[in-house]
């Protein structure tokens, strides 16, 4: 999958941020479907938290260890909520737009640069967005906006990437998953196609149309929100040996 470009990801970052900011304050009760226990009160107070985060990762520069890194300011509860999520997105938004994006930053997976960050964000931000708006439709609400396509597609990689690498390398591969293989197929934008395969070295990509012991065809919405657990696999189109689809939805748990 051809990265779609930073530009793009700040775009959508932007957008999924101020979609967050605007959600209805009377609804802040209203349980999320897809993750139990939690309220859209819960979504605002956990992604704004998150951007708190980043930033201060970001200001504490390419050297500092993650858990180093301290928010200036923390949450509050209740309405409140909704305009300190909005200025934790807005000053994330400003440290990203005043550093060059090619720095090099501290990431849960090594080194990298400030794009890394950004990348996260968005697909973090839509994901979260998800959620909040899921809830708000519970309460009587809208359905929620779709995602911008290529983003979305993007996020099945970064997933892929950042994700589920870290709970499929060497010698963590369950045996449900040894010797098996996974296809992603994304329907609505170009080069959407990953072909996943599980050995006791880990988990391998390529990108290719191929046959696997599993399928999973979709948009690249609708494949985003699976892996993310957001939408059952049901939601897909499915090929093959389902139980090495859950299997490998059961292995990576954030």
């Amino acid at each position: 999958m051809t990265n779609p470009g930073t530009p793009l990801l700040l775009d959508v970052l932007r957008t999924e941020g101020q979609r967050i900011a605007s959600m209805p304050a009377d609804a802040l009760g209203a349980p999320v479907p897809s993750c139990p226990g939690w309220t859209l009160e819960h979504v605002v107070r956990h992604t704004g938290k998150v951007h708190l985060w980043v930033t201060a990762v970001m200001q504490a520069g390419p050297g500092a260890a993650l858990d180093q890194a301290r928010p200036a300011r923390q949450m509050p509860r209740g309405p409140e909520c909704l305009d300190a999520y909005r200025s934790a997105h807005e000053s994330m938004m400003t440290e990203f737009e005043q550093r060059d994006l090619d720095e090099p930053a501290t990431t849960f997976v090594g080194p990298a640069t400030l794009r890394w960050w950004v990348r996260r964000q968005a697909h973090e931000a839509t994901v979260h967005r998800f959620d909040a708006a899921d809830a708000v439709h519970t309460a009587g609400g809208p359905l929620p906006e779709p995602a911008d396509p290529t983003a979305a597609a993007d996020g099945v990689g970064e997933w892929i990437q950042a994700i589920a690498s870290r709970f499929l390398g060497a010698g963590q591969v369950p045996e449900s998953l040894l010797g098996r293989t996974v296809h992603l197929h994304g329907t609505d934008t170009g080069d959407a196609e990953w072909l996943l395969a599980f050995t006791d070295d880990g988990m391998s990509v390529t990108t290719e149309h191929t046959k696997a012991d599993v399928a999973l065809r979709g948009s690249a919405q609708q494949l985003l929100l699976a892996v993310w657990r957001r939408r059952p696999l049901d939601s897909l189109q499915l090929f093959g040996n389902e139980a090495v689809a859950e299997a490998l939805l059961d292995t990576v748990q954030v």
